[in-house]
């Protein structure tokens, strides 16, 4: 992928939920929420302090994250929707 994100920003690919509850109900497509985990694609170099100091990115490619439910902005990339957000939008990494 030729895209490399600008800034504090990072370009994310949403990991799909499961397909069943915990019960074994399978939950149609049209009920289904858009999942709030996903995994980094790539990260931008960092923000800048007013000093003109990069603060570096607490994320890298390859990390599972969570983020907020409305976090980001959806585009397409080489056919696959992925989300373009800012470092503060993720809550956190999972293990």
């Amino acid at each position: 992928m030729a895209f490399k994100p600008l800034h504090d920003r990072v370009l994310v690919r949403r990991i799909a939920s499961d397909e069943k509850t915990k019960g074994g109900l399978i939950i149609p497509d049209s009920a289904k929420e858009k999942p709030s985990e996903g995994e980094v694609i790539a990260c931008g170099p960092g923000a800048r302090k007013d000093s003109g100091e990069l603060i570096e990115m607490a994320v890298k490619a390859g990390d599972r994250i969570l983020f907020g439910k409305w976090s980001g902005t959806e585009v397409t990339i080489d056919g696959e929707e992925l989300l373009i957000m800012k470092e503060s939008d993720i809550l956190g990494v999972t293990a």
